[in-house]
Parts: structure tokens; sequence; C-alpha cells
């Protein structure tokens, strides 16, 4: 599991991403579940996912709405399979409007990048 923590900060929100080897709805239930004993991921506000597996697309919003179809499509550009990607995000208190969509672009980007690297 790879974890980029504090990558974007903007009006009190901050983001995370993370992902790893993943190839079923299970396995990315069991990912995020992972994900999640460490105390900060389980109090986080929205940890949004991505995956392109066997079973096919699948995402989950966690409440961010649309966040999930921007992970599936960034990974199908890169041709990335049976990896999931989630974007975490830490409510600020104060809505960010369609900036949200950009924070979570920028989070796959930068993680996307970190695999190359």
């Amino acid at each position: 599991m790879l974890i980029l923590d504090n990558i974007i900060s903007d009006r009190g929100s901050k983001y995370a991403v993370s992902g790893g080897p993943c190839r079923s709805a299970a396995e990315a239930k069991a990912f995020i579940d992972e994900l999640k004993q460490t105390k900060k991921f389980a109090k986080a506000t929205h940890n949004s996912w991505g995956l392109i597996c066997g079973e096919g697309p699948l995402k989950n919003d966690d409440g961010e709405s649309g966040a999930g179809a921007i992970i599936v499509r960034m990974l199908e550009r890169e041709g990335l399979n049976d990896h999931i990607v989630v974007v975490t995000r830490w409510y600020g208190g104060k809505h960010l409007g369609g900036d949200r969509f950009r924070h979570v672009t920028d989070a796959v980007r930068t993680y996307l990048d970190a695999l190359k690297a």
C-alpha cells in the first residue's frame, strides 16, 4: 500500500491519496478496511475510490459525489488495471464547489506520477 499524505490543502480541507494492487470488489473492501485501521483515515470525511478489474470498472464516491468516476476515468486513460486508487478528504468546514474535482484529479495524478518514479 502506497500512501501519499497531506498532498493538497484548500480552505481547511486536506487530501491524501493511496493505492495498491486490487483485483475485485472484495479486495477493494479489504483495502479500504485496512486503510481505515489507521485512526486518521477512519475519521476522514470521504475515502473515494476507483478500480478497473475483471469485474469491470468499480467505484465508490463515499459521499464525495462524482469522485469515483473521476478516478476510474483517469485509471482507464492510464491503462492501469487491477490497482485501486483512494482519494481521502478531511472536510475543512468550507465548501469547495467545483474545485473539489480538480483536487481529486490532482491527487490521482500525484499518485500515478509516484508509481512511475
